[in-house]
């Protein structure tokens, strides 16, 4: 079917505005027990919540018309683009979420015309349970798992609602989180408290962000017989093997790696063994760093404008359609031009691992697969 220039205009307007409900809560890094994620940054000027009771109606009415199209109609989400907001209230404060609303983030708008008095309903509605209950599945369609004792079943409610966006709705691994039942931490877990600390804390560093949650300590305890009865169905598996042991992929010879890193991969080019993969294999294991080495996930590009004068501006490319390109520069500040008015050049780390693929052989990739393993 072909489109007109005017309808791709429209579907392209649509699918922006499908995905400004779509909150910053999940951040590209991933690791064992991490999920994408962060908290709202503070922001310089307060924004202060809207207060006082509301009819119940003034809520669900906002919702359905500035958040359902992404979230859902019950607040389930959109797996996987769109979160879940059942149960927000564990990792946003109202003030938080008002900071939201208000000012926007990524490619959610500001809702600076919204009324004090609608604002107030719509706090009131995310913070109560939807009529339909978000499911809780005891296992995946292709097995049968346990019975859910109620401390697991109470669990499974919260993980659904706050976990399963990244981790899958059986903890068995989402489409941008790891696998839970195969993490190490959970694996060496004997009493919950490494699970509960990393639920209570998050994880922040550059490889690991996960957001914090306010859960109470016997919600935390659910969370926690939720994850171990995923654990223990995902062992009665069929067959045994869930996925790619490391050993699988330690088949190749290290130093003919390091020559093709060097050499005839170019490699080298962009990435050194004593920087910015320094200490790699420590930080992913098996398939998780074959997947990066592959094709890395939301690896940043960059982007060169050159204006009609001649300056050049560069940044992160932060933006980029058939009318406009933009960036964030050094200093951090959002950049904009129309894309017919300026010349510009984008730099995509991703194409050029993707650019490998019909150059590889199948020793290259166990190859350099076997150089990064030593790079500890």
């Amino acid at each position: 079917m072909r489109v007109s220039p005017c309808m791709k205009g429209f579907w392209g307007v649509a699918i922006l505005m499908a995905g400004t409900a779509l909150a910053a809560m999940q951040a590209p890094e991933h690791d064992v027990f991490a999920a994408s994620g962060g908290r709202i940054a503070a922001v310089s000027q307060a924004v202060e919540p809207a207060t006082g009771p509301q009819p119940p109606d003034t809520g669900a009415a906002s919702y359905a018309t500035h958040c359902a199209i992404c979230h859902g109609n019950e607040r389930q989400g959109i797996l996987p683009s769109f979160p879940p907001l059942v149960g927000i209230g564990h990792q946003m404060t109202d003030e938080q979420i008002t900071v939201l609303m208000r000012n926007g983030k990524g490619r959610m708008p500001g809702f600076q015309k919204m009324p004090d008095v609608e604002l107030a309903g719509l706090l009131q509605f995310l913070s109560t349970t939807p009529a339909t209950p978000v499911p809780v599945s005891n296992a995946r369609a292709d097995r049968k798992g346990p019975q859910l004792s109620p401390e697991a079943a109470a669990g499974g409610a919260l993980f659904q609602q706050n976990c399963a966006f990244c981790h899958g709705h059986d903890a068995m691994g989402g489409e941008t989180g790891p696998d839970l039942t195969r993490s190490k931490l959970v694996l060496s877990d004997t009493d919950g408290s490494k699970i509960s600390e990393v639920v209570r804390e998050g994880r922040t560093s550059n490889d690991m962000r996960m957001p914090a949650f306010q859960f109470s300590a016997p919600e935390s305890a659910s969370l926690v017989a939720f994850i171990r009865a995923s654990l223990a169905a995902a062992e009665k598996l069929k067959g045994g093997r869930r996925g790619v042991d490391v050993a699988d992929l330690q088949t190749g010879n290290a130093d003919s790696g390091k020559m093709y890193f060097n050499g005839a991969g170019g490699c080298a080019k962009c990435h050194s063994a004593t920087g910015d993969l320094a200490g790699i294999a420590s930080r992913y294991q098996g398939l998780q760093l074959e997947e990066r080495m592959l094709y890395p996930r939301n690896a940043k590009s960059t982007l060169t404008v050159t204006l009609p004068s001649g300056q050049t501006v560069a940044g992160v490319l932060a933006y980029r359609d058939e009318f406009t390109v933009a960036l964030k520069d050094s200093r951090g500040t959002y950049r904009s031009w129309p894309a017919a008015d300026v010349s510009y050049k984008v730099n995509s780390p991703a194409d050029a691992h993707a650019e490998l693929f019909s150059r590889y052989t199948d020793d290259d990739i166990h190859n350099l697969m076997a150089y990064l393993q030593t790079l500890r």
